[in-house]
Protein backbone atom coordinates (compact mmCIF):
# COMPACT_ATOMS: atom_id res chain seq x y z
CA UNK A 1 0.00 0.00 0.00
CA UNK A 2 1.34 3.30 -1.06
CA UNK A 3 2.01 6.01 1.68
CA UNK A 4 -0.30 9.21 1.65
CA UNK A 5 1.51 11.88 0.31
CA UNK A 6 1.47 14.06 3.89
CA UNK A 7 3.18 11.43 5.33
CA UNK A 8 5.99 10.58 2.89
CA UNK A 9 6.41 14.46 2.91
CA UNK A 10 6.63 14.25 6.69
CA UNK A 11 9.06 11.12 6.73
CA UNK A 12 11.67 12.97 4.14
CA UNK A 13 11.28 16.36 6.60
CA UNK A 14 12.26 14.28 9.25
CA UNK A 15 15.74 13.81 7.60
CA UNK A 16 16.05 17.49 7.09
CA UNK A 17 18.75 19.59 8.34
CA UNK A 18 19.60 23.54 7.97
CA UNK A 19 22.36 23.60 5.86
CA UNK A 20 25.72 26.01 7.02
CA UNK A 21 26.08 29.43 6.46
CA UNK A 22 28.45 31.78 4.53
CA UNK A 23 28.73 35.16 3.66
CA UNK A 24 27.89 37.01 0.05
CA UNK A 25 27.74 40.06 -1.49
CA UNK A 26 24.96 41.89 -1.72
CA UNK A 27 24.55 41.33 -5.50
CA UNK A 28 24.34 37.77 -5.40
CA UNK A 29 22.11 37.31 -2.66
CA UNK A 30 18.13 37.35 -4.32
CA UNK A 31 16.86 33.79 -4.12
CA UNK A 32 19.37 33.52 -0.55
CA UNK A 33 17.65 32.81 2.49
CA UNK A 34 19.14 35.53 5.40
CA UNK A 35 20.79 33.29 8.35
CA UNK A 36 21.57 36.83 10.49
CA UNK A 37 20.06 39.96 10.69
CA UNK A 38 20.92 42.75 8.92
CA UNK A 39 21.74 45.95 10.49
CA UNK A 40 21.37 49.02 8.85
CA UNK A 41 24.77 51.39 8.64
CA UNK A 42 22.59 54.48 8.17
CA UNK A 43 19.86 56.81 8.75
CA UNK A 44 17.36 56.67 5.20
CA UNK A 45 17.26 59.06 4.10
CA UNK A 46 20.37 60.35 5.88
CA UNK A 47 19.41 63.82 5.86
CA UNK A 48 15.96 66.05 6.12
CA UNK A 49 15.48 65.86 1.97
CA UNK A 50 13.29 67.74 -0.48
CA UNK A 51 10.33 65.67 -1.83
CA UNK A 52 9.14 67.81 -4.62
CA UNK A 53 10.91 70.52 -6.79
CA UNK A 54 10.42 74.01 -5.09
CA UNK A 55 11.80 76.21 -3.27
CA UNK A 56 13.20 75.78 0.19
CA UNK A 57 11.74 78.37 2.71
CA UNK A 58 11.18 79.69 6.01
CA UNK A 59 6.91 78.93 6.58
CA UNK A 60 6.76 82.34 8.68
CA UNK A 61 7.53 83.96 5.66
CA UNK A 62 6.09 82.24 2.59
CA UNK A 63 2.50 83.89 2.94
CA UNK A 64 0.14 84.38 0.09
CA UNK A 65 1.73 87.40 -1.63
CA UNK A 66 5.05 87.62 0.07
CA UNK A 67 8.01 88.29 -2.27
CA UNK A 68 10.76 86.10 -1.22
CA UNK A 69 14.65 86.76 -2.59
CA UNK A 70 16.45 83.64 -3.93
CA UNK A 71 19.87 83.00 -2.34
CA UNK A 72 20.69 79.68 -4.48
CA UNK A 73 20.16 76.43 -4.89
CA UNK A 74 20.30 72.89 -3.74
CA UNK A 75 20.46 69.85 -5.91
CA UNK A 76 20.04 66.32 -5.54
CA UNK A 77 23.92 64.97 -4.45
CA UNK A 78 24.94 69.02 -3.93
CA UNK A 79 23.10 70.72 -1.33
CA UNK A 80 23.14 74.28 -0.84
CA UNK A 81 25.77 74.05 1.96
CA UNK A 82 24.16 78.07 3.29
CA UNK A 83 21.04 78.59 5.62
CA UNK A 84 17.55 80.55 4.17
CA UNK A 85 17.30 83.37 6.39
CA UNK A 86 14.16 85.89 6.77
CA UNK A 87 12.44 86.57 3.63
CA UNK A 88 14.85 84.29 1.31
CA UNK A 89 14.09 81.37 -0.51
CA UNK A 90 16.58 78.77 -2.17
CA UNK A 91 15.80 76.61 -5.26
CA UNK A 92 15.64 73.17 -4.12
CA UNK A 93 15.06 70.44 -6.53
CA UNK A 94 13.70 66.71 -5.67
CA UNK A 95 16.17 64.59 -2.84
CA UNK A 96 18.22 67.55 -2.04
CA UNK A 97 19.18 68.36 1.63
CA UNK A 98 17.06 70.87 3.46
CA UNK A 99 18.97 73.71 4.07
CA UNK A 100 19.15 74.97 7.55
CA UNK A 101 16.92 77.44 8.33
CA UNK A 102 14.46 76.35 5.93
CA UNK A 103 10.94 74.23 7.17
CA UNK A 104 8.77 74.44 3.91
CA UNK A 105 9.09 73.59 0.42
CA UNK A 106 7.38 75.67 -1.45
CA UNK A 107 6.67 73.75 -4.58
CA UNK A 108 7.23 75.43 -7.82
CA UNK A 109 3.68 75.10 -9.11
CA UNK A 110 2.62 77.27 -5.96
CA UNK A 111 5.49 80.19 -7.14
CA UNK A 112 5.59 82.82 -9.17
CA UNK A 113 9.29 83.79 -10.41
CA UNK A 114 10.12 86.85 -11.18
CA UNK A 115 13.45 88.44 -12.63
CA UNK A 116 16.02 87.43 -15.71
CA UNK A 117 17.54 86.05 -14.13
CA UNK A 118 15.03 85.12 -11.82
CA UNK A 119 15.87 86.66 -8.30
CA UNK A 120 12.44 86.95 -7.18
CA UNK A 121 9.71 83.88 -6.01
CA UNK A 122 6.36 85.07 -5.10
CA UNK A 123 4.01 82.84 -3.25
CA UNK A 124 1.42 81.80 -4.50
CA UNK A 125 -0.52 79.32 -1.98
CA UNK A 126 1.42 79.61 1.21
CA UNK A 127 3.02 75.81 2.02
CA UNK A 128 2.35 74.73 5.82
CA UNK A 129 5.45 73.92 8.25
CA UNK A 130 7.20 70.79 7.11
CA UNK A 131 5.42 70.58 4.31
CA UNK A 132 7.08 68.17 1.28
CA UNK A 133 10.15 67.69 3.28
CA UNK A 134 11.14 64.08 4.43
CA UNK A 135 12.99 63.45 7.49
CA UNK A 136 16.20 62.06 8.37
CA UNK A 137 15.45 58.59 9.25
CA UNK A 138 11.49 58.83 7.81
CA UNK A 139 11.93 55.33 6.25
CA UNK A 140 14.63 53.56 8.68
CA UNK A 141 17.48 55.08 11.39
CA UNK A 142 20.50 53.63 11.57
CA UNK A 143 20.98 49.93 13.82
CA UNK A 144 17.42 49.10 11.80
CA UNK A 145 17.53 45.34 11.50
CA UNK A 146 15.96 43.15 8.73
CA UNK A 147 15.40 40.12 10.73
CA UNK A 148 16.29 36.63 9.72
CA UNK A 149 15.52 34.16 8.68
CA UNK A 150 13.72 35.47 5.31
CA UNK A 151 13.76 34.81 1.49
CA UNK A 152 15.64 37.42 0.05
CA UNK A 153 13.42 39.06 -3.32
CA UNK A 154 13.89 41.71 -4.95
CA UNK A 155 12.25 44.56 -2.37
CA UNK A 156 14.19 42.84 0.28
CA UNK A 157 17.94 43.18 -1.37
CA UNK A 158 16.75 46.96 -2.17
CA UNK A 159 15.90 47.71 1.43
CA UNK A 160 19.52 46.33 2.28
CA UNK A 161 21.21 48.70 -0.44
CA UNK A 162 19.68 51.53 0.99
CA UNK A 163 20.89 50.38 4.16
CA UNK A 164 24.28 50.44 3.00
CA UNK A 165 24.60 46.60 3.55
CA UNK A 166 27.22 45.57 1.22
CA UNK A 167 27.46 41.52 2.56
CA UNK A 168 25.29 39.02 4.12
CA UNK A 169 25.62 35.91 6.15
CA UNK A 170 22.99 33.35 4.11
CA UNK A 171 21.65 29.53 4.46
CA UNK A 172 23.91 27.26 1.87
CA UNK A 173 22.28 26.34 -1.43
CA UNK A 174 21.29 23.31 -0.52
CA UNK A 175 22.84 20.55 -2.86
CA UNK A 176 20.23 18.12 -4.16
CA UNK A 177 21.66 15.12 -6.15
CA UNK A 178 18.83 13.67 -8.86
CA UNK A 179 19.78 10.04 -9.74
CA UNK A 180 17.86 9.21 -12.57
CA UNK A 181 17.47 4.93 -12.82
CA UNK A 182 17.12 2.14 -15.91
CA UNK A 183 18.62 0.85 -18.66
CA UNK A 184 15.49 2.00 -20.56
CA UNK A 185 16.61 5.71 -20.13
CA UNK A 186 18.82 7.71 -22.38
CA UNK A 187 20.30 11.52 -21.71
CA UNK A 188 18.78 14.25 -23.70
CA UNK A 189 20.18 14.65 -27.48
CA UNK A 190 21.13 11.29 -27.40
CA UNK A 191 19.28 8.77 -29.79
CA UNK A 192 17.21 5.99 -27.87
CA UNK A 193 17.49 2.57 -28.75
CA UNK A 194 14.07 1.08 -30.22
CA UNK A 195 13.43 -0.12 -25.95
CA UNK A 196 14.66 3.48 -24.52
CA UNK A 197 13.10 6.86 -23.44
CA UNK A 198 14.36 10.18 -23.25
CA UNK A 199 15.25 11.05 -19.34
CA UNK A 200 13.18 13.95 -18.44
CA UNK A 201 12.49 14.05 -14.85
CA UNK A 202 15.89 15.01 -13.76
CA UNK A 203 15.43 17.87 -16.13
CA UNK A 204 12.23 18.82 -14.77
CA UNK A 205 13.45 18.59 -11.27
CA UNK A 206 16.74 20.58 -11.74
CA UNK A 207 14.62 23.73 -12.66
CA UNK A 208 12.31 22.99 -10.06
CA UNK A 209 15.08 22.97 -7.20
CA UNK A 210 16.80 25.92 -9.10
CA UNK A 211 13.89 28.15 -8.68
CA UNK A 212 13.27 27.44 -4.91
CA UNK A 213 16.99 28.58 -4.59
CA UNK A 214 18.41 24.86 -4.13
CA UNK A 215 21.13 23.56 -6.40
CA UNK A 216 20.66 20.59 -8.41
CA UNK A 217 23.53 18.12 -9.14
CA UNK A 218 22.45 15.83 -11.89
CA UNK A 219 24.21 12.67 -11.99
CA UNK A 220 25.10 10.25 -14.22
CA UNK A 221 22.36 7.85 -15.16
CA UNK A 222 22.29 4.63 -12.97
CA UNK A 223 22.34 1.61 -15.40
CA UNK A 224 19.77 -1.70 -13.80
CA UNK A 225 23.40 -3.11 -12.63
CA UNK A 226 25.09 -2.59 -9.00
CA UNK A 227 28.52 -1.22 -10.28
CA UNK A 228 26.65 1.53 -12.43
CA UNK A 229 24.68 2.45 -9.22
CA UNK A 230 27.80 2.59 -6.95
CA UNK A 231 28.97 5.15 -9.47
CA UNK A 232 25.94 7.10 -9.66
CA UNK A 233 25.85 7.06 -5.97
CA UNK A 234 29.85 8.19 -5.60
CA UNK A 235 28.56 11.25 -7.63
CA UNK A 236 26.34 12.17 -5.34
CA UNK A 237 28.95 11.70 -2.26
CA UNK A 238 28.66 15.35 -1.23
CA UNK A 239 25.19 16.05 -1.76
CA UNK A 240 22.66 17.36 1.17
CA UNK A 241 19.81 14.78 -0.04
CA UNK A 242 19.67 12.12 -2.96
CA UNK A 243 16.53 12.19 -5.25
CA UNK A 244 16.21 8.77 -6.86
CA UNK A 245 13.79 8.41 -10.05
CA UNK A 246 12.69 5.39 -10.91
CA UNK A 247 13.26 2.11 -9.42
CA UNK A 248 11.82 2.00 -6.12
CA UNK A 249 9.58 -1.13 -6.28
CA UNK A 250 10.10 -4.86 -6.20
CA UNK A 251 11.51 -5.89 -9.73
CA UNK A 252 14.73 -8.10 -10.12
CA UNK A 253 16.12 -5.01 -12.25
CA UNK A 254 15.66 -2.59 -9.57
CA UNK A 255 18.61 -1.90 -7.39
CA UNK A 256 17.39 0.24 -5.24
CA UNK A 257 15.57 -2.19 -3.02
CA UNK A 258 18.87 -4.32 -2.58
CA UNK A 259 20.58 -3.83 0.19
CA UNK A 260 23.80 -5.05 -0.63
CA UNK A 261 24.01 -2.11 -3.77
CA UNK A 262 24.63 0.64 -0.81
CA UNK A 263 28.00 1.42 -0.56
CA UNK A 264 29.88 0.29 2.59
Amino acid sequence: MLLPVTDALARILTLVEPTGTEQVALAQAAGRVLAADAVATRNQPPFAASAMDGYAVRAADAIVGARLHLTGEAAAGSGHGGSVGPGQAIRIFTGAPVPDGADAILIQENARREGDPVDVVEVVEAPTAWAYIRPAGMDFAEGFRLAAPRRLTGPETALLASMNVARLTVRRRPVVALIPTGDELVAPGETPGPDQIVSSNDIGLAAMLTAVGAQPLRCPIARDNRDSLLAALEAARDADFIVTLGGASVGDHDWWRRSSAMPG
